[in-house]
């Protein structure tokens, strides 16, 4: 495990070349990154909303995981990014500068620790020596790391921590290869279906430290691309209000959940019931201490602070910033909110 940390590390230290990325901006164009996530966020890149609001053409690239995602905007290739809490302490303890501007979901009890039928796990202190498979330099990582050390009194090394992405989750649990896996949807549904849940990082979140998925962008990137920013950023206002206003409208046969599903995957009705898993913090919410705002009292602030600070604990960073308050603004949610 750590010698994946370490080269991820090498990865996220590199001399940040964004050249590439800087020039896309000169003709309008943009590389996003995504993850397969469930929300209004993938509904709205499926129906073509953000093009239309910034007049940009927008290459959207989906990644597996946090580790792959978090080396693309550390190269420069992808200036925005969907990342976790967790990834945004390793990347900017690393050396990527970037500001955390979104709170895509609150995760909660989207992402779960989960026990296969036949596994012999019915309690945490049952993980000892069992396979449990996790993405690495994801929030499922971190939220499985924290609880094992500081709720459960177990050390990590009794168990055999398994680095793997969703979709490879998911194969090895259908072959019994793995005794436990700690994931989110669509991948989590799949397990749910046989499987037992042990933990939720709602449950994890309530005794250590929250966590989320946001929307990150190359400071100097967005410097330059200003207008797209604020009207990026306005969109998903506007995606996000709409969404909390009409939300049990958000069924299986809906044209909302239908389209999301044809860009994630998995079945339209199991993502219709992750949803009921995540809350979405609308613009006002996000600007506030709640979450972006608030200076060092914000929410968000306070998880990525604390991430890098276990992370660091966990010798899976090399080193603690003095302050991480550079890399979270509400100045565009802020906007986006009036």
């Amino acid at each position: 495990m750590k010698r994946i940390w370490r080269t991820l590390a090498v990865a996220l230290g590199l001399p940040l070349l964004f050249g590439g990325a800087l020039a896309q901006a000169q003709d309008k164009t943009v590389t996003i990154g995504y993850q397969t996530i469930v929300g209004p966020f993938p509904t709205a890149i499926a129906n073509g909303v953000f093009e239309k609001a910034t007049g940009y053409k927008i290459n959207w690239r989906q990644f597996t995981s946090a580790g792959d995602i978090s080396a693309a905007l550390a190269s420069g290739d992808v200036p925005i990014g969907v990342i976790g809490s967790t990834g945004i302490a390793a990347a900017t303890s690393n050396g990527v500068d970037l500001e955390l501007f979104w709170i895509l979901d609150n995760i909660g009890r989207s992402e779960q620790l989960v026990a296969r039928n036949g596994s012999g796990i019915k309690a945490p202190q049952d993980l000892v020596g069992k396979k449990v498979a996790v993405p690495f330099v994801s929030t499922s990582h971190f939220h499985l790391l924290l609880a094992l050390e500081k709720i459960w009194n177990i050390a990590p090394s009794k168990v055999q921590i398994l680095n793997m992405k969703p979709p490879e989750i998911v194969a090895a649990w259908s072959r019994g290869d793995i005794d436990a896996a700690y994931v989110w949807p669509p991948a989590l549904t799949t397990l749910l279906k046989n499987g037992t849940t042990i933990a939720t990082s709602e449950e994890i979140g309530a005794k250590t430290v929250p966590t989320f998925d946001g929307l990150v962008v190359n400071k100097a990137w967005a410097a330059k691309n200003g207008a797209f920013m604020a009207a990026f950023t306005k969109a998903l206002a506007t995606t996000y209000a709409d969404y909390n206003a009409n939300h049990a409208k958000w069924t299986a046969s809906s044209a909302e959940v239908k389209a999301m599903t044809k860009l994630i995957g998995g079945d339209a009705a199991d993502n219709a019931d992750s949803l009921k898993l995540l809350t979405f913090p609308d613009a006002k919410q996000q600007a506030s201490a709640e979450w972006l705002g608030g200076g060092k009292a914000g929410k968000a602030l306070g998880a990525v602070t604390q991430s890098a600070e276990f992370l660091k604990t966990q010798r899976q960073i090399n080193k603690l910033l003095p302050d991480y308050s550079a890399y979270v603004t509400s100045k565009y949610a802020d906007a986006a909110a009036k």
